[in-house]
């Protein structure tokens, strides 16, 4: 029962999802940490946390580590990934389709004009989510992102740099 109810979870999660893997987040922490109880609030930042730091998409990531946390085993890694994936690969194939035909249409031109609020939202809920207690009074933390941020925004340092760089003055830190 347990494969069944992961595979509709993270189906509907890959459905309703707009913006990408961080705005995913909010959505797989509402559902498996506070509506299933699958894992706690602490092992999904940690998820999070292992799901940034490994190569593709951050929710595609988090989807096959609770997948293989709630179940124990790489067929629920593997079901919740696929799960998350389906509902985009059908809707990018429709959107495909779609976008040929009515390519030059206003109508289409406002909706992918109204989206992008939702998006903005969404990823901002991601980042409420994983600031807590004990890493919101942190100022290390926000000193180092401060630093990744100006790196990025206007000095225009490669990210992948920032990335690496964020990692060892942490590991040295922490």
């Amino acid at each position: 029962m347990i494969y069944l109810q992961l595979f509709w979870v993270f189906f509907i999660i890959g459905l309703f999802t707009f913006g990408g893997g961080y705005a995913m987040l909010s959505l797989i922490q509402s559902e498996v940490v506070i509506k299933h109880a699958w894992i706690t609030a602490e092992k999904f930042t940690d998820i999070v946390a292992i799901s940034q730091m490994t190569p593709g998409p951050v929710g595609i990531n988090s989807a096959t580590y609770v997948g293989y946390t709630v179940t124990g085993n790489v067929f629920g890694s593997l079901l919740a990934t696929f799960a998350v994936v389906l509902p985009s690969f059908i809707l990018v194939l429709t959107i495909c389709h779609l976008y040929v035909k009515f390519k030059e249409s206003n109508l289409f031109a406002s909706l992918m004009k109204t989206l992008r609020p939702i998006v903005i939202g969404m990823i901002a809920a991601a980042a409420g989510i994983l600031i807590t207690k004990e890493n919101f009074f942190d100022w290390t933390s926000w000193v180092l992102f401060a630093g990744a941020f100006a790196a990025c925004q206007w000095l225009k340092t490669n990210p992948i740099w920032v990335i690496i760089t964020g990692g060892v003055i942490g590991l040295i830190i922490y």
